[in-house]
């Protein structure tokens, strides 16, 4: 047999028309290939242009008297007579989020609309990059979640209100704890826990406790916890970052807690850090131990910008009764801090490094002592003065808030001090770095994500 020479003509002259065409931008492709593929098109090789099946192409070539044989012309990589393969693009970018609400149901999926009714049970569902959104309303205590995030996908729970979602204890209390969290990459965020109503069974000793890694509980109003339970060794916390379970490098950032443990017990804390990690922007008072307390396995602990009064102790920073290390608690810095009206104020206490470091807190009207150091350290620029903060009361509610005449004001130190404060106001060379977790003057910013 032979070829057409009709056929063989046309065929090349549509090949040579269709290789001096101009290719589209961006793809290599030929017009007339876009011009065959109609509507339906999407980003092809050259090669797969070349390929489709149009009028004078090699798959259609036919043998004088013939129509296509098993002999004819075929495309490398392709079965004969197909239409070009199109990948389709890969389906949007998803974050998980879960729903939690009073009168929500643990058989319902979670969503928005048909939410689950405990923040435990959403625990148990949630998976790398999950955000658990919890509505306004009472719920029980006494609750673990063990779900990890990565260092690219953190699992967070907020509430959807600050301090709108308020977790109290049961009828029947079976847990020492109101939240405990084994997980890593975790944020807590934006809860009240009130231990006021504790009615029968087990006594909380412990707000939110935290035995995991890289985790954060920021912004929680943590209140009236272990204030009838007996004085025992065995203590307690309002906020609790353990290394028990090898656990590091978690934050404790703008939080209130106050009324913390039984009168006259050293043994319970209002924020408790055996770790590594940082307390910065919380607001601490009345607590029978101290207000903030570094012991066990702490070091490199960065405890700044935090308001302090009325406790026993306001900041210990020590190490001892070790877990997992030998210590020393070493390369802790404590700066920016407001410690007033305490029994002590700053103490080192047990085993201590020679490396920490203490600059531009206020320290005032705490009557035993102000600073007990060891190693021959000394503090740099501490203000000795009354923080006059808009009112302040020992027993009742108070503002602290800083007057416009509060020596506090710009009397802190930019190093380590967190880009906003408490309520999200910027800190700034403009604004100045005042001391405590309030700064003056400033607008809110719009973002709490750095405080």
């Amino acid at each position: 047999m032979r070829y057409s020479p009709r056929v063989r003509a046309d065929a090349l002259l549509f090949l040579c028309v269709a290789l001096v065409l101009t290719p589209i931008e961006g793809y290599g492709l030929d017009a007339g290939c876009v011009a065959a593929l109609g509507e339906e098109f999407q980003p092809l090789t050259h090669t797969a242009c070349g390929t489709a099946a149009v009028e004078g192409s090699a798959s259609e070539i036919a043998l004088d008297g013939d129509g296509p044989t098993a002999d004819a012309a075929e495309v490398p990589g392709r079965p004969r007579d197909t239409a070009p393969v199109v990948t389709p693009p890969p389906p949007p970018e998803t974050h998980p989020q879960f729903y939690v609400a009073t009168d929500g149901s643990d058989d319902n999926p979670g969503s928005q609309s048909a939410p689950f009714k405990t923040i435990a049970h959403a625990a148990r569902r949630a998976t790398p990059d999950t955000t658990v959104f919890v509505a306004p309303g009472t719920y029980e205590g006494g609750f673990k979640t063990t779900s990890s995030g990565t260092a690219t996908g953190r699992i967070a729970y907020r509430s959807t209100k600050r301090w709108g979602a308020r977790i109290i204890p049961p009828a029947r209390s079976r847990s020492h704890t109101a939240w405990d969290n084994r997980g890593n990459f975790v944020d807590i965020v934006g809860f009240e826990v009130d231990g006021t109503d504790s009615r029968e069974g087990t006594k909380w000793t412990h707000g939110i406790y935290n035995g995991g890694s890289f985790d954060s509980v920021r912004d929680n109003h943590v209140h009236h916890i272990a204030t009838s339970v007996p004085c025992t060794s065995a203590g307690g916390s309002a906020i609790g970052v353990d290394s028990y379970y090898h656990g590091v490098s978690s934050d404790v950032i703008g939080n209130v807690v106050h009324d913390i443990g039984p009168p006259g017990c050293r043994f319970v804390q209002g924020i408790y850090v055996s770790t590594s990690g940082t307390v910065k922007n919380n607001v601490v008072y009345r607590v029978s131990g101290a207000a903030i307390h570094l012991w066990h396995d702490a070091t490199n602990v960065i405890i700044t910008n935090n308001t302090v009064s009325a406790s026993d102790f306001g900041i210990i920073v020590g190490g001892g009764n070790f877990y997992h290390t030998s210590g020393p608690n070493d390369h802790t810095v404590v700066s920016n801090n407001i410690v007033y009206d305490n029994r002590y104020g700053v103490s080192e206490q047990g085993k201590t490094g020679k490396h920490n470091t203490y600059q531009n807190n206020l320290l005032f009207r705490n009557t035993a002592y102000d600073w007990q150091l060891r190693n021959g350290l000394t503090p740099i620029a501490t203000v000795g003065a009354d923080p006059k903060f808009v009112n302040y009361t020992r027993t009742g509610v108070s503002d602290f808030h800083l007057d416009s005449n509060s020596p506090a004001i710009g009397g802190g130190t930019a190093t380590d001090a967190p880009l906003l404060d408490i309520e999200g106001k910027p800190r700034t060379p403009a604004t100045g770095y005042d001391i405590g977790a309030y700064q003056h003057g400033a607008a809110p910013g719009d973002t709490v994500s750095d405080r």
